[in-house]
């Protein structure tokens, strides 16, 4: 019903930029809510941001405020997350993921990897 395809990725500098992209296959994509992970190496995967239906709300983790942004694209069916001010430790695979009925989130895609070298 829903597939999700993350891009963006790559290798950057402390202190680099990225943008995250992702496409959402769906007929009601302006129903979903959204939402970024990550997964460093070895660790578990942690939330990053996430984003309500119409995109007026917006919620950060605290190791990202300041630093990252999401944001979407209703008529497009893309979500974003531009990355700012990177350092080694933003280094993971990046998922989105989209709102569940339950209240929770699924639909993963096949993370996109983001590589920041000190």
């Amino acid at each position: 019903q829903v597939q999700l395809r993350e891009s963006g990725g790559g290798l950057v500098q402390a202190g680099g930029s990225l943008r995250l992209s992702c496409a959402v296959t769906t007929e009601a994509f302006s129903t979903l809510r959204m939402v970024w992970f990550r997964a460093a190496p070895g660790k578990e995967r942690e939330f990053v941001a996430r984003i309500t239906r119409s995109g007026g709300s917006q919620i950060y983790a605290d190791s990202v405020e300041g630093r990252f942004t999401i944001s979407r694209d209703n008529a497009n069916n893309m979500v974003y997350l531009q990355m700012n001010n990177l350092t080694p430790e933003d280094t993971a695979v990046y998922y989105c993921g989209a709102g569940l009925p339950s209240g929770g989130y699924g639909h993963w895609g096949q993370g996109t990897q983001v590589t920041v070298s000190s």
